[in-house]
């Protein structure tokens, strides 16, 4: 197979470029330079990259300082780009140059090379349209990467929140589907008074709901735009108007909320609100394992295991024994959400990393920024759609666990004092029976007595307590006087 390819000339040299792509020699050093990963920048990378440079094409015309014909032909490239039409010419490996040059100038020579064509040249040739002086225009790497970070997790901000309200509205579902359903509970995997299989999945279903505020809340500082500061802050090469014109023209452009920033070195330096918001995330994620492994929990067996919860059946669990069934969109939440609280702690040592009035490291920071947020928003909506929306309880497994359940007793200590109970539970569990046989053999007995008065205890004081395990879910104190219904 033979490749045509065109030459073009950096501040390094000549460099071999492929006839048919829009990137040029800076890109390509950077394809030859850094075979790392195969991976390529997310969409919201390119997005928000492509957004700056038709934002400065209008903005630098408005002031000036690009004639209308260059600033309509990179904002009409840069556009395409941002509808996604040239995605396949965005090659550079995530792990690239610091700072994200390497990203930076993939975007402005497809832009230019795009406008080129616009106008009737020829891709390469950049006396009509240049990759620094016009697409790059009033910019630096240093200002642009940082801005398009908060640009590209706002853009899909929206996204992430209405896949976890949809995860909340679901698992609420469930939670009055299952309002019945009297369960034991526990705590240290071991039995603890009952509670209702609703209250569990109301808990599920309001720690995603806080989780999803966290992350809107968070995302509120990505909104100062930093963009103007050029290479260090100081806006060396920018119009005095260019910082102040470009956050209106990005809201204008975007439609999202965006605000000035109040320092220009601090947004440059720190990348303190990307690891506030990624960190939201993580609190999300690490909710969500739990949710995941309690719904593992709920469903195990089922022969021999709680199967107090059916997880819908959506593939064959082994290749070797017939019949099984795993709980196979639980265990992807738990691997996805892993990968999530990775992404968060790179983009936490990432920025760290910052030195003096620039943070290197922001490309893997924006990678994994970019991917945290794409790999919550799949796993949690096939997690809605294909285990939550489907899920069945089991209630008569769900009662004959509580019927054996002896910490039943607990709602009797008003009553018959902690030492007493203590002493009942052990033996129902001892004798594998109920805690009213063994009250009941007490009170024959006469070795049951009201813990306050001395007096005898009656099995209607007994079952006027446990008769109706449901008022236990409903808190209060039962028997004794103690108004509990």
């Amino acid at each position: 197979m033979s490749y045509q390819f065109r030459i073009e000339k950096d501040s390094l040299g000549e460099v071999q470029v492929p006839a048919d792509v829009y990137y040029g020699a800076q890109a390509q050093r950077a394809v030859v330079n850094f075979p790392v990963s195969g991976l390529r920048p997310w969409r919201a990378f390119i997005w928000s990259m492509a957004t700056i440079k038709r934002a400065a094409a209008e903005v630098n015309h408005d002031l000036g300082l690009l004639d209308s014909g260059l600033a309509d032909a990179i904002a009409r490239a840069a556009q395409e780009v941002i509808d996604g039409k040239l995605d396949g010419h965005f090659v550079v490996d995530p792990f690239q140059a610091g700072a994200g040059t390497s990203h930076n100038m993939n975007t402005n020579e497809v832009i230019a090379n795009r406008a080129i064509e616009l106008l009737g040249g020829q891709r390469g040739d950049y006396t009509r349209v240049n990759p620094n002086d016009h697409v790059n225009m009033a910019q630096s790497t240093n200002d642009t990467i940082p801005t398009a970070i908060r640009l590209g997790a706002l853009w899909r901000l929206d996204e992430l929140l209405r896949t976890l309200d949809e995860m909340a509205r679901a698992l609420k579902t469930k939670a009055a589907e299952f309002d019945a359903v009297v369960k034991s509970g526990r705590t240290h995997l071991q039995d603890a008074v009952p509670v209702r299989l609703g209250q569990e999945f109301g808990a599920y279903a309001l720690a995603v709901s806080r989780g999803r505020d966290r992350i809107a809340l968070a995302a509120e500082g990505l909104r100062r735009m930093g963009i103007g500061g050029t290479a260090t802050g100081t806006g060396l090469n920018a119009h005095p108007e260019y910082h102040a014109r470009m956050v209106r023209k990005l809201s204008e452009l975007t439609g999202l909320k965006l605000y000035e920033s109040d320092n220009l070195f601090e947004s440059m330096q720190s990348h303190g609100d990307a690891v506030h918001f990624s960190g939201a995330i993580r609190a999300v994620a690490q909710d969500l394992i739990r949710i995941a492994n309690d719904f593992r929990l709920l469903s195990s067996g089922p022969a021999t295991g709680f199967d107090e919860l059916r997880l819908p059946p959506v593939q064959p669990g082994s290749s070797i024994m017939p019949g099984k069934v795993n709980p196979v969109m639980a265990e992807m939440l738990d691997m996805a959400m892993f990968h999530v609280l990775g992404c968060d702690l790179t983009i936490t040592l990432a920025a760290q990393a910052g030195q003096l009035e620039l943070n290197v490291m922001m490309p893997i920071l924006a990678h994994n920024l970019f991917e945290m947020m794409q790999v919550m928003i799949g796993a949690v909506d096939a997690f809605t759609r294909f285990c939550v929306a489907g899920l069945k309880a089991n209630p008569d497994k769900a009662a004959g666990w509580l019927a054996k359940n002896a910490i039943l007793v607990t709602a009797l200590n008003p009553i018959i004092g902690y030492a007493k109970g203590a002493e009942i539970a052990k033996t129902a569990m001892a004798r594998n029976v109920t805690i009213r046989e063994v009250a009941l053999e007490k009170i024959q007995a006469g070795e049951l007595v009201n813990k306050d008065t001395g007096q005898a205890v009656t099995i209607d004081e007994i079952d006027a307590v446990l008769g109706d395990i449901r008022r236990l879910t409903e808190g209060g104190i039962h028997g004794a006087g103690g108004g509990g219904g």
